[in-house]
Order: structure tokens, then sequence, then C-alpha cells
């Protein structure tokens, strides 16, 4: 089992019990993580490539599975597209090429392609990767997920129920979005704006170009944009904007309801009624209000429904209670939902999806072709590289050697496990317990620059921006 890019530990807490469970069993665990994470502390292996390589990680697998011959061809041939063109991207990332890029050893990369490929195609035992989502927020992170993601067709992985590799099961909830959406009520050939939540800050601060109108108000829920959106400087220098309306719907004054002109208390998920679908499992989930709304707090549907009575809208949708809108939710008839109904559902709080117990095992991707593209047709259409590749962070050795030079260390600063994002913050227990900022540096690096444990250390990043704290 390879956990690449996530720390379940603190994140992903019930695939945490399930691989601990294998690991009792005789599974070995690999981490794949910069980080030293609390999982990567209690996995058998843990290879730390530098951040933002795992494109180059993922092809010199490729290129040992192709080398030794570890490949399940049955399954190639009768599921996939483009092994070919993919064996020939995959011959340019030699292990001792992909060790230099990563910083890694070139025995860590041939040990994990040699377990992976004898463990699936000539043991015939499952292999599974939990992928997680730090990998691609990077330049370049889609394409190592994608290259992560061609591993279990080598291998044949998707024939067992325990292998393939998963990053998020919410493709798989049938959610009647049409229903929920609304499309339908716009007045034709009306199609709303969209901004991209992490590009904020640039939107906000538009002034407004032909076509794209300038932001004049916003209503922010469920999100703290000022903390957690990339660019803050610019996020937080849009919303002071004297000329932008910003209404705030949170339980907490956060950074961002610090500019709010109207804030206003919303309920938590103890007070509301909700269903959820998942991303790192298989249940559809009924949040059943466990209080009454404290004080004046409403949930965020009930603002919505004041608010569009107070616009004027009458069709029918905007005065469906919460009860309503979770039966709609989801999609009636779906065979992935069989026997699974908001009654049912709220009776028994949980319900797992009717899937086949491996689903591709006999193919049926989610693409055009309904195989695993490792080439893909359509990407070629859109003017993108049709197959997974390493592409640079903007900031590596290799992309920018000037900034490299100046700034020789990578830094990455992983999430406080107590917190999620900034929610929890406001508990002074688990304040406490994550105690002040610290720098964790590897002693040959602390040596060099004279920092020795405690000491107080300045941290400047390539935005000219510091971090203090103790190291």
């Amino acid at each position: 089992m390879i956990i690449w890019g996530g720390n379940p530990i603190a994140s992903n807490l019930h695939f945490w019990t399930r691989a601990q469970e294998a690991k009792r069993r005789g599974a070995t665990l690999v981490a794949i993580d910069p980080y030293r994470s609390l999982t990567a502390e209690k996995c058998h292996r843990h290879i730390a490539p530098m951040p933002g390589t795992d494109g180059a990680l993922a092809l010199a697998i490729m290129h040992v599975l192709i080398r030794d011959d570890l490949l399940d061809h049955d399954y190639i041939a009768q599921h996939t597209l483009g092994y070919d063109a993919l064996r020939e991207r995959a011959q340019a990332y030699s292990p001792a090429r992909a060790a230099q890029i990563c910083g890694i050893a070139v025995e860590d990369i041939e040990w994990l392609a040699g377990l992976y490929g004898t463990l699936a195609v000539r043991e015939r035992q499952p292999v599974a990767i939990r992928l997680n989502y730090g990998m691609q927020r990077v330049h370049g992170g889609g394409q190592a997920v994608r290259a992560v993601a061609c591993l279990p067709s080598l291998v044949g992985a998707w024939r067992h129920p325990a292998g393939g590799l998963q990053l998020s099961t919410s493709g798989f909830f049938p959610i009647n979005d049409r229903v929920l959406q609304r499309p339908d009520l716009l007045p034709a050939g009306r199609v709303p704006r969209t901004v991209n939540m992490s590009t904020i800050g640039d939107a906000l601060l538009d002034t407004g170009h032909p076509g794209t109108p300038r932001l004049d108000a916003v209503v922010v829920y469920n999100s703290n944009p000022v903390a957690v959106a990339p660019e803050s400087g610019k996020v937080a220098e849009g919303f002071a904007r004297e000329d932008l309306f910003t209404v705030v719907l949170e339980q907490f004054r956060t950074d961002t309801a610090d500019y709010a002109d109207i804030l206003l208390p919303a309920t938590t998920q103890l007070e509301h009624v909700d269903v959820h679908k998942a991303y790192g499992h298989t249940y559809f989930l009924a949040n059943n209000a466990a209080i009454e709304p404290l004080g004046q707090a409403l949930p965020n549907t009930e603002i919505f429904r004041r608010l569009a009575q107070r616009m004027g809208f009458s069709d029918p949708c905007f005065a469906d209670s919460d009860e309503q809108i979770a039966a709609q939710a989801i999609v009636p008839g779906d065979a992935r939902a069989q026997g699974i109904t908001w009654e049912s559902l709220k009776e028994r709080g949980w319900q797992k999806l009717s899937l086949p117990a491996a689903p591709f095992a006999h193919g049926g991707f989610p693409t055009e072709s309904g195989k695993c593209e490792f080439y893909s047709g359509s990407m070629r259409s859109a003017g993108l590289d049709p197959l997974p590749d390493y592409v640079p962070p903007y900031e590596a050795p290799s992309s920018a050697p000037e900034l490299a030079d100046k700034y020789p260390l990578a830094m990455i600063s992983p999430p406080a496990r107590n917190f999620l994002n900034s929610s929890f913050v406001n508990i002074d227990s688990l304040r406490a317990t994550e105690g002040e900022p610290h720098l964790d540096i590897h002693p040959d690096d602390a040596a060099a620059r004279g920092i020795v444990n405690g000491a107080r250390v300045r941290a400047s990043t390539t935005a000219a921006a510091c971090w203090r704290g103790r190291a």
C-alpha cells in the first residue's frame, strides 16, 4: 500500500484504520512525501522526493516496470490506449535521471518499482495507491497525478477489490446537480461568471475588462478566503476595497469576516439538516440536526431563501425546505443508489452505494473510450500534452536556477494536525497543543547555517515574505 502525498493519521482516519489493519496482516506500507509526517513515521519505508517532483518518480517506476517486464499485458491490451507511446515517454526517465530530479536514491526507485510490480504481476497480490491532493498544488501537479494514475493499469491492479488507486470517490455518487442548481431558471443564453478560488485575489482587484464585469458584491459562506486562498496579500487587498459590498455567513470572526460589511451568524453542522457524499469512502451520509440553532444563527439555505423572497423570486424551488432539498439530491432510480432515499438515509444515518467490488476490473473508465487512456486524444485536441510527463515547478533548480542558488532550501508548510485549515483555531486547548510556530530543518542544513535547536530563525521565501519562529 503506497500512501502518496497524504497524511491520513491527521486527515483520513477512516482510511488509516484500514491501513493499520492491513499492516498487521503483513502488508507493506510505503509513504511518499517530502515531509516526514506522522504517517510516514509509521510506514515501513518513507521515500522523500523534492516537492513537486512526483511526476518524475512515477515515470521512473514505469521505466522499471517496462524494463523488467513487470506488466499485465492482457489488461494493457484489453483496457488501455496508448501503451506504445507511454513506453517511449517512460524510456526517458531512467531511475538515475529521476533520482537526480527527485533528490532520492536510485535504490529507492528500484525497490519500490520492484515491490509494486512483483506483488501485482508475479504474485497476483492486490497493490493499492492512496493518492491525496497535496502533490497537485504546484505547477505540473496535474501531469504528476496523471502519471501516478497510469501505474495500476500497467500492472493490472484494478482486477482486485483492494487494488488500484484512490484519490477521491466523489464521482461515484449520483447527485442530481440539475435539480439542485436549476440552470433552467437562467434566462436563455445566460451563463454565470465563474471565479476560480485560486485566483480570487486577481478577480477582486480586476476593475473590469470588456465582457468581464467588475465584482461589486461578494457573499462568502463555508470558506475563509483571506486565510486559505493563494496570494493572500492580493486577497486581503481585494476584500479591503471601499467599493466592494461583502456579506459573510460565519460562526466565528475569521480573517475574511473582518472585511464584512454585514456579518450574519450561520449554523454549524450540529444545527442543520444536510445530506453528504464523500471523497474518501462510498457511503451516503445523513446530517441530522443534533440541536436547535443557537441564538440568531440560520442555515445558509434559510438565508438564501429569505434573500430570494426579498428579491422577488417566486419559483417554488426557493421555498423548498432543507428536508426537501436533501430528498432531491439523490438521483432517483440510479442503480448506484439502489434502496437509498432521503427517508431511509436519515433513519439509518448512512448507506453504502451499490458498486462493483472492483469497478475497473474490466475497463469502464470515465473516458471517451471507456479505457485507461495513457495517450489522450482529447487532451491533444485541446493543445495539451497527450501523455503524462514531468513538468517542473516554477521554482525548481531546472526551471529557475538563479532562484535555486539564492534560495537553496525547499520549504513546505504542512497543516497543523489539530486544525482544519482555519477551523478549530478558536479552541484554546488545541492552540496550546500546537504550540508556537516552529521550523523543522535537517541537522546538516542547520549546522551549515549555525542554527541550533531552539534558536530563533527567520526564513525568507522567494516572494520576499518572511516567517519567524523557533527551530
